[in-house]
């Protein structure tokens, strides 16, 4: 099903909604929750669209899923749907954020405090790793997308390089080799 168009009005309410799900629903990886949201449930982008949406949101500054947020809301209801969108996903999460810090700082020798953080952590490695296959689903016909993503995945995971490095080595290359395939394709 495809996206939404800009044109299609979007209420604050429901922009609001959206993200507060993907702020309380996202425990530690709200990229899983956002694709969620806005391609399964919403149906306000495509995958092909989302994907290309958070690969240049990855490289702005900031947060992707602020960056996300952004776009989402202007793209249907200009400044106002962006603050609204953004409002959404921070408000709950930083309160309820504040609390828990609160709480950890004041008793964090409690043996239940390390087992709650644990059990965490591992639940967030297997949803990050959900959504990176399914985002790499709609590339699997492109062998050029799964070099690129083969070896993104090889820098960060085996040769440890930040994924700023990763990023500013691998875009520029991605770009010329694309333009390459374009012009062969001509």
């Amino acid at each position: 099903m495809g996206g939404l168009n800009s044109r299609e009005s979007v209420a604050l309410g429901t922009l609001f909604l959206a993200f507060a799900k993907i702020g309380l629903c996202g425990i530690s990886s709200l990229l899983v929750w956002t694709r969620r949201v806005i391609v399964d449930e919403q149906h306000w982008m495509t995958e092909t669209e989302f994907v290309e949406t958070l690969s240049v949101c990855q490289f702005l500054p900031g947060p992707e899923i602020s960056n996300i947020s952004i776009y989402v809301g202007s793209k249907f209801r200009g400044a106002v749907g962006a603050i609204v969108a953004v409002l959404g996903l921070t408000l709950a999460p930083l309160a309820i954020g504040l609390v828990l810090g609160t709480l950890y700082l004041r008793y964090p020798h409690l043996p239940v405090m390390q087992k709650i953080l644990g059990g965490l952590s591992a639940a967030a490695a297997g949803l990050l790793v959900a959504t990176g296959i399914k985002m790499l689903l709609p590339h699997r016909n492109r062998p050029t997308a799964l070099f690129f993503a083969a070896l993104a995945f090889a820098g960060i995971i085996f040769a440890k390089f930040p994924l700023l490095t990763v990023l500013l080595g691998l875009v520029p290359l991605s770009i010329a080799v694309a333009a390459f395939e374009g012009l062969r394709t001509e």
